[in-house]
């Protein structure tokens, strides 16, 4: 099989890199240069993608003597990615870049160039596992569940699973790689894992955001309407957001108050107590099938919802919505499988804590991944138990 393995310059991208050589495959490396000015040098384990990086991976792909390319998707990148992060934090929703950036970079840009080229599959070092079912490939959770990336990889489908290839996927361990790459002599061995968003190094959302969104004070208010402080700017917030909020008038309870909700039409940012962040169902669009889902969905079906990469998943009952021709936004899109677009109806078993619009809801039936799509509402447990 013939092989293009994404490199970042980690550890474990080089480890699948030299699993997919030991195991016979025809392999040529590639590194994504994802910024037109990446810094020169880490700063412990914050940022990624640096040309320190990019020299990492080209040194492993020597020693495994494979050939190794660098390829500038900076261009896609900032318009798939950065921009659209801005631009959701603009209109108060709180955006997943990596899960952007696997859907529209790493397995889409990537995949389809790799494709174009004649290569068979793109490896990468995630952890997730890939199994050939009844009704084709299917994407399941890693072996080491405390590693596992599933989650970020929910934004495939099924024709990008059918060219994915994931060596790290039954693995139990991160030491394990590392000690696989210490054996291996990859100087990659021990280098920090990276993380934050890697366009923003220092950690500092915020103040990024500040320079990128412009900045209009508004009003601070409580469920009721009272106005009960003033903010610099909305996009500074985020859902279940606590520290930092300034509010001129404590609650009449003495409890701590955290942000329920952004309005960016009015600007406004609400607060509340912190059992109304209890959210009991979630809507959303941008629907899209991690491959065949091997029953009829035309009915409710039982399921587990995770919001975050590391979170817990939470039983649910699931319902697609259609939705008609005239109805269609551009946040929805065509489900390759059934050619309908639908949004998502969720009522959860357990309520979820902390929800904010433009976060990603991930689907599962046991290990396996069945798909996801975009937060667009999410209705209090009260609220909801009013509405049945």
């Amino acid at each position: 099989m013939k092989v293009l393995a994404a490199m970042s310059g980690g550890v474990d991208s080089a480890v699948a890199a030299a699993r997919a050589v030991e195991a016979g495959h025809e392999v040529v490396g590639v590194h994504l240069a994802l910024s037109r000015m990446p810094g020169t040098i880490r700063t412990g384990s914050r940022g990624c993608c640096t040309i320190e990086d990019a020299m990492d991976a080209r040194r492993v792909a020597n020693l495994l003597g494979i050939p190794f390319y660098v390829w500038d998707l900076s261009e896609r990148f900032k318009e798939d990615v950065v921009d659209d992060f801005i631009a959701e934090y603009a209109a108060g929703r709180t955006p997943n870049p990596c899960m952007r950036c696997n859907e529209k970079i790493k397995f889409q840009a990537l995949l389809d160039k790799a494709i174009a080229l004649g290569f068979d599959a793109v490896a990468t070092g995630h952890y997730a596992s890939l199994v050939d079912g009844e009704n084709g490939r299917e994407l399941h959770r890693a072996s080491a569940w405390t590693k596992d990336q599933s989650y970020v990889l929910g934004v495939l489908t099924e024709s990008q699973l059918a060219h994915c290839y994931f060596p790290l996927g039954d693995t139990p361990s991160k030491e394990l790689i590392r000690a696989e790459a210490e054996e291996r002599g990859l100087q990659v061995a021990q280098k920090p894992d990276s993380y934050d968003i890697c366009f923003i190094p220092d950690g500092d959302t915020r103040g990024w955001l500040s320079d990128h969104v412009q900045r209009e004070p508004g009003e601070i208010l409580d469920e009721a309407g009272e106005i009960v402080g003033r903010h610099d700017g909305a996009h500074g917030y985020t859902v279940g957001q606590r520290r930092g909020l300034q509010l001129g008038r404590p609650a009449p309870d003495g409890e701590p108050r955290y942000v329920l909700s952004i309005r960016p039409v009015s600007n406004q940012v609400v607060v509340g107590p912190r059992e109304s962040l209890q959210i009991g169902r979630i809507a959303g669009g941008r629907f899209s099938w991690a491959g065949e889902p091997g029953f009829e969905p035309a009915e409710e079906f039982a399921c587990e919802v995770q919001i975050r990469a590391h979170a817990d998943p939470v039983p649910a009952k699931a319902r697609l919505v259609p939705i008609l021709d005239a109805e269609r936004t551009e946040q929805h899109r065509v489900d390759a499988s059934h050619e309908i677009v639908v949004d998502v109806d969720l009522k959860l078993a357990e309520p979820l804590s902390g929800v904010a619009p433009g976060q990603t809801a991930v689907l599962y039936i046991g290990t396996r991944v069945l798909g996801q799509f975009t937060i667009d509402r999410a209705l209090p447990v009260d609220a909801e138990r009013s509405a049945a």
